[in-house]
């Protein structure tokens, strides 16, 4: 049954599973670990990526962290422990990856039991649950798009893949198993092992890489023709990060959902992964959308 539909699902993935990555091993980053990473942004404007002033004493809002397939919570950790040292509440969201509206319904849910202000992060397929699920959550302020999908209303993760003329091969490395109560046609989607590292993470360690493709979640194909609902980035401000040599979700298609959400953009020089290899640059933009 689930042959007989791969023509469409390989076409729908289209870069689409807005991979996350999942690094349980992954350190704190330290400071020079910032420093690092910082010096790697482009087009960073200084003003809006500065910390809270000295003698600041409103609360910080609590950073949601929502990761995208191939991954897990985990692939926080280093921006996680970053925020956590600086005061931040920090909560990493486990992503069921069955899809926007029952992902992001969700996530709706569990922004409800939050209380105060929310600075809600998204990486890559990420990116189109808190599109879905900051929508009718009063308490999120600002929304975080890391190298992640910000689609319009009726827009399917595998259409914003091809925003701009950009093109992934994504489709091309895909190993797909059966799982419990599927609809017609659908099924569980990996990457590849022997592909992930140099696809989904080429800056990062090897082992590390090999390590995150051996513990990767799949996502659901149903993730990719689900059309989005209405965008929370319409009403809610917005930042985002470009990963320009990312080979997941085309650059192209990346700018053009920053320009069209009215996000404040910044570029790093990175992989399908800036919150693993360059998590101080990372901090740096959520440390902005929580000023």
């Amino acid at each position: 049954m689930i042959r007989r539909h791969r023509g469409l699902v390989a076409l729908a993935t289209a870069a689409a599973l807005g991979l996350s990555a999942l690094v349980g091993i992954a350190a704190p980053a330290t400071a020079a670990d910032q420093r690092a990473a910082s010096d790697r942004v482009t087009a960073q404007p200084a003003a809006e990526l500065g910390r809270h002033g000295p003698g600041h004493s409103k609360p910080k809002p609590t950073v949601v962290l929502v990761h995208g397939a191939f991954a897990d919570a985990s692939g926080w950790s280093k921006v996680a422990a970053a925020l956590q040292a600086e005061g931040y509440p920090v909560l990493a969201f486990a992503n069921p990856l069955r899809g926007p509206a029952f992902d992001g319904e969700y996530l709706r849910q569990f922004l409800a039991t939050i209380t105060g202000p929310i600075v809600l992060v998204g990486h890559s397929y990420g990116g189109a649950v808190i599109t879905n699920g900051a929508t009718g959550s009063p308490n999120v302020k600002s929304l975080v798009y890391i190298a992640a999908y910000a689609p319009d209303q009726g827009e399917t993760v595998a259409a914003s893949s091809e925003l701009g003329g950009g093109h992934s091969t994504v489709t091309e490395h895909l190993v797909v198993r059966p799982f419990p109560g599927a609809g017609e046609g659908d099924a569980d989607a990996y990457i590849d092992p022997a592909v992930f590292p140099e696809l989904f993470a080429q800056d990062v360690p090897k082992q590390l890489a090999k390590t995150m493709a051996a513990s990767q979640r799949p996502a659901a194909f149903a993730a990719l023709v689900t059309p989005s609902g209405i965008p929370a980035w319409e009403t809610i401000p917005s930042w985002y990060m470009v990963a320009k040599n990312d080979r997941i979700i085309p650059p192209e298609a990346e700018r053009f959902m920053a320009e069209r959400a009215g996000a404040t953009t910044v570029e790093v020089r990175t992989s399908h992964v800036p919150m693993i290899s360059a998590s101080g640059a990372v901090v740096s933009l959520i440390r902005a959308a929580a000023r």
